[in-house]
């Protein structure tokens, strides 16, 4: 779920044929409303085991079903594909507002789940009475017509973030792997779907989604990588956006080559948290001062890259580190994991941790980061890009500005769709000032791209995820007011620091 969103370093009644007009957007041509077929109402049944969290069967009153919708929108009577979609139902009627659509992020990960998660965990009552909780698979992941690339054992195990680059000949070196699996993903037997795995799709099943429910509008609730699935959803569907709710924000190009970049300074924003953690902690042994923590990284990195310490190298060091900073709770781990490779001694469990259907989630991935827009072609950009970013973020500037396997990618069949101020004002954008996987920097961006549609709310805290999952009162009450009442504040509100509990 979106608060441990799997970071880029592992492996978000039927209405009538006129209300499922779709809007034209850049490069598509869309279908008039009186060709485009009402999707079916679901049929809910017991969802199976696997719409449940990591290890968990799905609770029971989890419902879950499928709808079918276009492969691609240009040919809506053409082959159709299935999205899994789950609801966990308001048991309050005389409370219901009407359906919130949830994305956990990704892209890659799937959402079945995600609505029971939200409601076992912090979700306020009151937001549960007031909708019916929708998940789903976004198109090529999970149960929902998923994608291959044919990753190898080897291949999923280095990840999606590529090595660390110190030199040009490493960047040419990744090259050769990027380009291998560009092309498995080209020539995979779902290679039909690659072009249409993008998250213009995914907004536009989104909407199939809608209509199925018989729900005029919808409102949402998307983290990570889902703040750009509901910034598309609400730029394409405007007036069938009711209450639009951006968690720990990409910018407004989603996960292109800049956001991958971010992914550095993001690093770097957090990091100084967990270096006063540590050194608060002596028993760990990894300095009493931050600046000790610090070097203490490097060292360890540097150590790793020459000799793996229990399988664990240097790309999987900083990928680690990384994933685990998303959240508070997980610097406990990060110092047990840096004290045992430090000394040699065994790993705490679950290092590195159990991924369930890992290529699916990769493949997913590559899908659609590469095919949602251009990004360099050429090894000479990479190599730029990564002597420029080492130096500005050295702890991790190499890996993240390094080549993958968009850099080989066909390209894509339509341009990206454009976020801006058109539209109702009904987006409040929420936001960790230092969040790792999506800096405050990148979701500034988007709240100037939103302009007058969107309120910010920033929280003086660290990690991946605000609501419900963090623990700033400020700012989980500013999402809830506005999810039961659709009250804003009145202007960009920034809520201070609070004491730990």
């Amino acid at each position: 779920m979106h608060k441990k969103t799997l970071s880029i370093a592992l492996a978000v009644t039927v209405v009538t044929a006129t209300a499922a007009a779709l809007t034209v957007t850049p490069g598509v041509s869309v279908a008039t409303p009186d060709t485009v077929a009402t999707p079916d109402t679901p049929r809910w049944g017991p969802c199976s085991e696997k719409a449940g969290s990591p290890g968990k069967a799905a609770p029971p009153r989890l419902e879950c079903s499928t709808l079918e919708v276009p492969l691609d929108y240009r040919k809506p009577d053409g082959r159709q594909i299935e999205i899994a979609i789950s609801r966990l139902a308001s048991e309050k009627p005389s409370k219901r507002r009407g359906v919130l659509l949830t994305n956990p992020g990704g892209p890659g990960i799937s959402g079945l789940g995600y609505p029971a998660a939200l409601a076992a965990t912090k979700l306020p009552q009151k937001v549960q009475d007031s909708y019916d909780l929708i998940g789903f698979d976004p198109r090529g992941t999970g149960r929902s017509t998923p994608v291959t690339c044919d990753l190898t054992e080897e291949q999923q195990s280095r990840g999606n973030l590529p090595p660390y680059a110190h030199t040009a000949a490493d960047v040419t070196r990744q090259a050769k792997n990027a380009r291998t699996i560009a092309k498995q993903c080209a020539t995979s037997k779902t290679a039909s779907m690659l072009p249409h795995t993008t998250t213009a799709n995914a907004a536009r099943d989104m909407n199939r989604i809608r209509e199925a429910l018989g729900e005029p509008k919808v409102s949402y609730l998307g983290g990570s990588y889902g703040t750009y699935l509901g910034s598309v959803y609400t730029t394409l569907f405007p007036e069938r956006s009711d209450r639009i709710v951006l968690d720990s924000n990409l910018g407004p190009g989603g996960y292109d080559v800049t956001a991958m970049r971010s992914l550095a300074r993001g690093f770097e924003d957090r990091f100084p948290d967990f270096a006063a953690f540590a050194a608060e902690r002596p028993e760990y042994g990894l300095g009493t001062t931050p600046e000790q923590v610090t070097a203490k990284f490097f060292e360890l990195a540097k150590r790793l890259e020459e000799k793996p310490v229990r399988g664990i190298d240097a790309t999987l060091f900083r990928g680690f580190t990384f994933d685990l900073l998303y959240t508070d709770a997980g610097m406990t781990s990060v110092a047990e994991m840096w004290q045992a490779l430090d000394k040699d001694q065994p790993l705490p469990p679950n290092t590195p941790p159990a991924i369930e259907n890992l290529e699916n989630l990769m493949s997913a991935r590559f899908n659609v980061i590469c095919g949602d827009s251009r990004w360099p072609e050429t090894v000479e950009e990479y190599q730029r890009m990564v002597a420029v970013d080492r130096e500005k973020y050295p702890m991790m500037g190499g890996s993240a500005a390094n080549i993958g396997p968009c850099a080989f990618w066909p390209e894509p069949i339509e341009k990206p769709v454009k976020i801006g101020d058109r539209g109702p004002s009904n987006v409040l954008i929420v936001q960790n000032e230092r969040d790792p996987g999506t800096p405050l920097a990148d979701a500034k961006k988007l709240r100037k791209a939103l302009g007058k549609r969107a309120t910010m709310v920033t929280a003086d805290q660290g990690g991946h995820g605000v609501y419900p999952f963090g623990s700033n009162t400020c700012a989980n009450d500013a999402v809830t007011t506005f999810l039961t009442t659709g009250q804003r504040p009145s202007q960009d509100l920034a809520c201070a620091a609070e004491p730990s509990k």
